[in-house]
C-alpha cells in the first residue's frame, strides 16, 4: 500500500511541478455557473432591497422561504469573494468547479473532485511559477473549498472512515490552510529576496498537499473497488453483476494507477470467477473486456497467471458454442498480455502450455471473422504471440495462416483499416524468417500484396492513423528484404516494379511521411533486390542508394530535399 501510495502522490506532485494533467480520458470535465450556489440557487435568485415582501402579510412557510433566499453559505461565499472579476486571459477557465455527483455515488464524486483538485493543483503551479501571487492566493481559496467539500461530500455518503484516512484528511486539510495562508502573506511583501525564498517555501507545501491529496484518493478509491469486488464475488445475480462489471471497466479507463489497486484488490480474480460460471455467460465479453485493461499493468498479469487465467481464454476460445464476440474479447485479452511492448509479459510460462490451441483458435477466428473489429483483435493477438515465441511461426505455417490473411486482405469487411494491415503485415514481416515461407507466399500472391503495402497512404490525417501507415509501409519493406532471399521471390518483386517504388519511398520524404525507419527498411529491401537484379536500377540509383556504406545512403536521403519538377 505504501508503494501505491507513493505512485498516487507522486503523479500528483508531478501534476503541481511540471503541469500535466495525468487524470484518466473518462474523468467528466463538469462546468459550474460562477453565479451559482449549492442545492440550484442563483444569485439572480436573491431580491435586490425594495423587492422583499412584507412578511408579516404571508403565512410563515412563505415567510422562511423569502428568509431562505438571503441565506449563504460560508464555503460558496468564500468561493465567490476568491473570484475577481477580470480580463485576464485565463478568467474564463476559473470557471470551473464541480458539479454535484450524484446521490449516494461516491466513485463518481472522488472520480470528479479528483479531477477538479488536481486541475487546481496543476494551475496553480503554473500561475506560482510566473509569480501571479493574486492569482495563487484565489486558488488557494479555491483548493481548499474543494478538497474540505471532497472530504464532507464522500464522508457523508461512504461508510465509515478509516483511521488511516481520518489522519490524511487532517494533514490534507492543515496543508490547504497552510498554503492559503503563506499565499496570502506573499501579497503583503514587496522585497523580491524575501519573495524568492518564500516562493520556494509555497511550492514545498503544494507539493506535501499533492502527496497528501493522491494518498487520500488511493485510499478512497481502493475502498471503492474492494466494495465493488466484493459485490462481483457474492453476487449470483445477473443485472447486479453487470452494473458492477461496468462499474469496474469505467474505472479502468481512468489510467494505470487504478488498473493496479483492481487488480491488487481481488478484480481479476473476480472477474475470472464470472468467466467460469455458465449462468453469466451473456455478461462474458464486459469480463473479458475489463480483463483486457487490467493487463495493461503488471499486477494484473501476475493475478492472471495465479488463476490459470490463460487456461480460461483457451477453453473460451476453443468453444464453438461461445458466441463470436465472447471469443473476440478473449482474444483481446490475448493480444494484451502477450505484448511486446510491456517487458514482463514475457515472463508468462503458463502461456507456452496452451499456446497451440489458442493460435489454432485465432486463426480459426480470423478466418471466420463478420467484422474488421473481430479480425483486428484476433489478427493483433497472432502478431503479438510471433513475438512471444518463434514456435509460433511454425504453428501458423502448418496452419495455412497465410493464405487466410492474405485472402482476408481482399475482403473490406474484415480488412479495411492501416491498423488491421499492420497486424497482417507484422505477422508476415515474423513469419518470413522461415525458409518455407517464400514458396507459400508466392503461391497466394502475396509479393503482390505487399508491394501494395508499400503504397499505405492515410485517409483522415489523423497522427495514429499515419504512424500505423508509417509501420505497415516499414514491415512490408522488411517481409520484402527477408523474402527476397529467395530468387524467385526477388524476381517477382522486380517484375511487380517493387524497386521504383522503393526507389520513390527512399527519395521522396512525403511517400514515407518523413520517416527514418521507412527509409531504412526500404534501403535494406532495395538493396537485397539490387544483388539479385541489379539491372532493374539507374547508374545513378546504383551510386546513391546501393554502392555506398547504408548509412551514407540514409544520410543522402534524409537530407535530401524533394524535387518538383
Amino acid at each position: 500500500m505504501e508503494e501505491g501510495h507513493h505512485c498516487l502522490g507522486a503523479t500528483f506532485e508531478a501534476q503541481t511541478s511540471q503541469g500535466h494533467d495525468h487524470c484518466g480520458q473518462a474523468l467528466l470535465q463538469i462546468g459550474i455557473n460562477m453565479m451559482a450556489l449549492p442545492g440550484g440557487r442563483h444569485l439572480d435568485s436573491i431580491p435586490l432591497p425594495g423587492q422583499r415582501l412584507h412578511l408579516m402579510q404571508v403565512d410563515s412557510v412563505q415567510r422562511w422561504m423569502e428568509d431562505l433566499k438571503l441565506m449563504t453559505e460560508c464555503e460558496c461565499m468564500c468561493v465567490l469573494q476568491a473570484k475577481p472579476i477580470s480580463l485576464e486571459e485565463d478568467a474564463q477557465s476559473d470557471l470551473i468547479l464541480a458539479g454535484g455527483p450524484g446521490p449516494g455515488d461516491p466513485l463518481q464524486l472522488l472520480l470528479k473532485r479528483g479531477w477538479v483538485i488536481s486541475t487546481e493543483l496543476r494551475r496553480i503551479g503554473q500561475k506560482l511559477a510566473q509569480d501571479r501571487w493574486a492569482r495563487v492566493h484565489s486558488m488557494s481559496v479555491r483548493l481548499t473549498c474543494h478538497a474540505r467539500s471532497m472530504v464532507s461530500e464522500y464522508s457523508a455518503v461512504s461508510r465509515s472512515s478509516s483511521q488511516e484516512m481520518g489522519q490524511i484528511e487532517k494533514l490534507l486539510m492543515e496543508k490547504c490552510s497552510e498554503l492559503s495562508a503563506v499565499t496570502e502573506r506573499c501579497l503583503q511583501v514587496e522585497n523580491e529576496h524575501v519573495l524568492k525564498s518564500m516562493k520556494a517555501c509555497v511550492s514545498e507545501t503544494l507539493s506535501t498537499l499533492g502527496q497528501h491529496f493522491g494518498q487520500l484518493l488511493e485510499l478512497a478509491l481502493t475502498r471503492e473497488v474492494q466494495a465493488l469486488v466484493r459485490k462481483i464475488n457474492a453476487s449470483d445475480n445477473i443485472y447486479t453483476t453487470e452494473s458492477t462489471t461496468g462499474n469496474l471497466f469505467s474505472l479502468t479507463q481512468e489510467g494505470a494507477p487504478l488498473c493496479r489497486i483492481i487488480a491488487k484488490e481481488g478484480g481479476v480474480v473476480a472477474l475470472f470467477k464470472v468467466c467460469r460460471q455458465d449462468s453469466f455467460r451473456c455478461l462474458y465479453p464486459q469480463a473479458l473486456r475489463t480483463l483486457a485493461s487490467i493487463c495493461c499493468v503488471e499486477e494484473g498479469v501476475h493475478q492472471l497467471e495465479k488463476v490459470d487465467g490463460v487456461l480460461c481464454l483457451a477453453d473460451i476460445l476453443t468453444d464453438d458454442s461461445h458466441s463470436e464476440a465472447t471469443r473476440a474479447e478473449a482474444a483481446a485479452v490475448v493480444a494484451q498480455v502477450t505484448s511486446p511492448h510491456l517487458p514482463f509479459t514475457q515472463h508468462l510460462g503458463s502461456f507456452l502450455e496452451s499456446m497451440e490451441e489458442i493460435v489454432t483458435a485465432l486463426v480459426k477466428l480470423c478466418q471466420e471473422a463478420s467484422s474488421g473489429e473481430v479480425f483486428l483483435l484476433a489478427s493483433a493477438a497472432l502478431a503479438n504471440i510471433t513475438f512471444f515465441d518463434t514456435m509460433a511461426c511454425e504453428m501458423l505455417l502448418q496452419l495455412n495462416a497465410i493464405r487466410v490473411l492474405l485472402e482476408a486482405c481482399s475482403d473490406k469487411q474484415r480488412v479495411d483499416t492501416p491498423y488491421t494491415r499492420d497486424q497482417i503485415v507484422t505477422i508476415l514481416a515474423n513469419m518470413s524468417v522461415l525458409e518455407q515461407c517464400a514458396s507459400d507466399i508466392i503461391q497466394e500472391n502475396g509479393v503482390q500484396l505487399i508491394m501494395g503495402m508499400l503504397s499505405e497512404k492515410p485517409r483522415s490525417g489523423t497522427p495514429a492513423e499515419v504512424a500505423a501507415c508509417e509501420r505497415v509501409q516499414q514491415k512490408a519493406a522488411v517481409t520484402l528484404a527477408r523474402l527476397s532471399r529467395d530468387p524467385a521471390v526477388a524476381r517477382e518483386a522486380v517484375r511487380l516494379s517493387c524497386m521504383s517504388r522503393l526507389i520513390e519511398l527512399c527519395r521522396s520524404p512525403s511517400e514515407r511521411n518523413s520517416s527514418d525507419a521507412v527509409l531504412v527498411a526500404c534501403l535494406a529491401a532495395l538493396r537485397r533486390l539490387a544483388g539479385v537484379c541489379p539491372e532493374g536500377l539507374q547508374d545513378s540509383d546504383f551510386q546513391q542508394l546501393v554502392q555506398p556504406r547504408l548509412v551514407d545512403s540514409f544520410l543522402l536521403c534524409s537530407n535530401m530535399e524533394e524535387s518538383f519538377v
